[in-house]
């Protein structure tokens, strides 16, 4: 019942806390535009589903937690943390997609990791600080640079020069030994036509998780150049960060913290007696970013960008009683069968390329865009011994492993609008995408050699839209999705069992209006998957667990999203999911022992309409922020924000005990600001307090399953990543 009213409140007062607004930023058309090469954003005219979230949003949220932590209260969004705090490794699902299925660029570049496509905020530490907006399209919205978008695209945008010159300095403190410390500066554009932008940040955290330690830097420096006639505009972008976080993956299981409580860590106790201090990720990434924006002739506009990052960085971990053979190292004495020692798994990549996008403005009614993208990645993955007890005949930092990949990434696409009348218009956008892939794998008598796969996607989509007299909009729109399998999939396969690539058909209706004091939206999806590879536990020809091709699987919700200005103090805002998320039928694979625990094989069982993991059919969020003072130089305002997360499975089965928890939680912010007044040459003080989980909940937000049978019983062990409780953060910040 209680969760019947939470639905009924939710869908009665169905909300947007972030702006569903959004302006074209291909290429500058005044100075105040941006500069970057977005062709791939939506308009506002854009058939797609999508919500933004302003500058404005984003400071008064930010108090140093990573990016999906500032993101949670948007539609169909779940968010985890591995240390339990929103700092450190965090992850984001939309519409129930995990994060390797959700396409990230900055300013048009793509973010995703090229082989495993997947996304490490903890490599851009506090780098929201520097965003100017970010838009999230759900479903497979427009053709974008990268990895394809099988859930959604998060596109953060940094390259704003409207703004006045400004300097702040934030510091912040709260539970768990967080410290944070940040530096932020803007010239605003000069009469010189220069504008200088600089972050430096740095962040700690004990985490709530036992030793779940992060300590990250990060940092941010731009350069913009606004030619004479505000046609040409150059932009310069330096920014990345450093990130040493003791690892805290491994989950806990039910046992565990029967034993030893719901923060235990399991990771480094492999060492006798104390757990092993430097079980950390250490890893460093730098960005370097070129764009340049032009016009001509009142009808084209240019965009092209240039790009390089370079990456760096190990794991380290303290393995015991594991066999020399495994890394080239011979026999110990005295015959000893285990060796303990530490090693070092190295990441040593490059990834540079080019974007761009020319846009043809034939009419008020028409308009042409063609843009893509050219990008390679060269990733090195080699594996270092440091120590080793009775090390035989090996040496410090001896390779155990060293291999190499290179990807390439070619797409374009062919957009257009066109105004059929008035209130009426038509969507249309091509894209082909071609990627080729080079890396060690396995023969099909499994020795190891150099092998390629390359594929070649064909992406359509196009829409309708319809401006209603009110003033809101009526869309549709249908798009094609094609992706291809992760690094794991091709290193760890036989040819004869790779698998196939994953294709998303996807529907879009939906009709959304921004009011002055009302905004609705509400939209209803459907993601039908073809070849959508999930993990069934079946074993690879040299007993990996791979992932498998299941032919048909689907996601049908609908969302719902709103707001209202109460008064001119009060307002209220939030939004709700509801689906379904299921695979038609799949088999799945249960490792089988005896009552020694000697493996006997797989057992097969067949399982139909079961939900997609990690899957809720339920998300929903609920604010009210209210204004006590608003006058002369005082601003004092608390907010209360709610999130609902239904249920969701670690595993794709639908069986009970791969269940994790439901849950809801409450933060609370209480933000205070003086305003400068008349010719001071201070800006706004600013003070906040941010109480999350105010109900002190013990929640689950993710986790893991191992499905066995032990003489003949089906058992699931279960891992999973608890959430702190109650906490605290404050913050003080200073504009000058």
């Amino acid at each position: 019942m209680k969760r019947f009213l939470l639905c009924a409140i939710l869908a009665l007062t169905t909300l947007v806390s972030v702006n569903a607004q959004n302006q074209d930023t291909l290429v500058l058309s005044t100075i105040d535009a941006d500069v970057t090469v977005t062709a791939t954003r939506a308009q506002s005219s854009t058939p797609v589903t999508y919500v933004e979230v302003s500058r404005e949003e984003i400071q008064a949220r930010n108090l140093g937690q990573d990016a999906p932590y500032l993101l949670k209260w948007t539609p169909s969004v779940v968010v985890s943390s591995d240390a339990g705090t929103g700092t450190g490794y965090t992850g984001i699902w939309i519409r129930g997609s995990d994060p390797t299925r959700t396409n990230v660029t900055i300013n048009g570049i793509p973010y995703n990791d090229s082989e495993s496509q997947g996304v490490f905020w903890v490599n851009l530490p506090d780098f929201s600080s520097s965003a100017d907006n970010i838009q999230i399209q759900r479903g497979v919205g427009t053709s974008t640079n990268g990895a394809g978008a099988f859930g959604a695209t998060i596109d953060f945008n940094t390259n704003q020069i409207s703004e006045e010159p400004k300097l702040s300095i934030d510091g912040g403190l709260g539970s768990f030994g967080t410290q944070r410390g940040s530096v932020n500066y803007t010239s605003g554009l000069m009469d010189n036509g220069l504008k200088v932008d600089a972050r430096y940040s740095k962040t700690h955290s004990d985490g709530y998780v036992d030793r779940a330690t992060a300590d990250l830097e990060g940092y941010y420096a731009g350069i913009t150049y606004v030619g004479a006639d505000a046609g040409a505009v150059w932009r310069f972008n330096a920014f990345g960060g450093n990130e040493v976080t003791y690892q805290s993956w491994n989950g806990v299981t039910q046992d565990e913290i029967d034993e030893f409580g719901r923060t235990y860590n399991s990771v480094g106790t492999e060492k006798e007696g104390e757990p092993y201090d430097n079980e950390v990720d250490n890893y460093r990434q730098n960005h370097f970013q070129l764009h340049y924006n032009n016009e001509f002739g009142g009808k084209w506009k240019l965009g092209i960008s240039g790009h390089y990052t370079r990456g760096l960085g190990y794991f380290e971990q303290y393995k015991a009683d594991e066999d020399p053979e495994d890394y080239g190292i011979s026999a110990p004495p005295l015959g000893a069968e285990g060796l303990d020692l530490i090693r070092r798994r190295w990441l040593d990549n490059h990834f540079y390329g080019t974007v761009y996008s020319l846009r043809y403005l034939a009419n008020s009614k028409f308009d042409l865009t063609f843009g893509g993208s050219i990008n390679e990645y060269l990733g090195g993955h080699y594996g270092e011994v440091i120590w080793a007890r009775n090390a035989g005949d090996s040496e410090i930092r001896d390779r155990y492993y060293d291999n190499d990949g290179t990807k390439r990434d070619v797409s374009n696409y062919l957009r257009s609008n066109y105004a059929v009348s008035d209130r009426f218009s038509a969507y249309l956008d091509l894209q082909v995408r071609h990627v080729s892939y080079e890396f060690l794998g396995f023969a099909n008598d499994l020795s190891r050699i150099d092998e390629t796969a390359t594929h070649t996607f064909f992406n359509p989509k196009a829409g309708l839209l319809y401006e209603l007299p009110s003033g809101g909009q009526v869309y549709a729109s249908f798009g094609v999705a094609q992706r291809e399998p992760n690094r794991n999939d091709y290193t760890e396969n036989p040819l004869s069992t790779r698998p196939r690539a994953e294709k998303l058909l996807n529907t879009e209706i939906g009709i959304r209006r921004q009011g002055r004091n009302f905004n609705y939206g509400a939209n209803l999806y459907h993601m039908d998957y073809r070849d959508q590879l999930v993990v069934t536990g079946e074993l690879n020809d040299v007993g990996e667990l791979l992932r498998a091709n299941v032919p048909n699987s689907y996601r049908l919700g609908l969302e719902l999203q709103g707001g209202y200005q109460i008064t001119d103090r009060m307002d209220i805002g939030g939004n709700l999911a509801l689906s379904r998320n299921r695979i038609r039928a799949y088999t799945e694979f249960i490792d089988s022992y005896d009552e020694n625990f000697g493996w006997l094989g797989q057992d097969e069982v067949e399982r139909e309409d079961t939900p997609l993991a990690f899957s809720p059919g339920f998300v929903g969020t609920l604010g009210l922020n209210y204004k006590f003072v608003n006058a002369g130089p005082h601003l004092l305002e608390a907010g209360l924000q709610s999130k609902f997360v239904g249920e969701r499975y670690v595993d794709n089965s639908g069986t009970e005990a791969a269940a994790l928890e439901a849950y809801d939680y409450t933060d609370f912010r209480l933000a205070y600001t003086l305003r400068p007044q008349g010719e001071s040459r201070l800006g706004a003080l600013r003070f906040t307090l941010l109480v999350r989980n105010v109900a002190d909940n013990l929640y689950v937000t993710n986790g893991w399953g191992y499905r066995y049978n032990f003489v003949g019983e089906e058992t699931l062990l279960k891992g999973m990543y608890p959430q702190a409780g109650r906490n605290v953060l404050l913050g003080l910040g200073l504009d000058f």
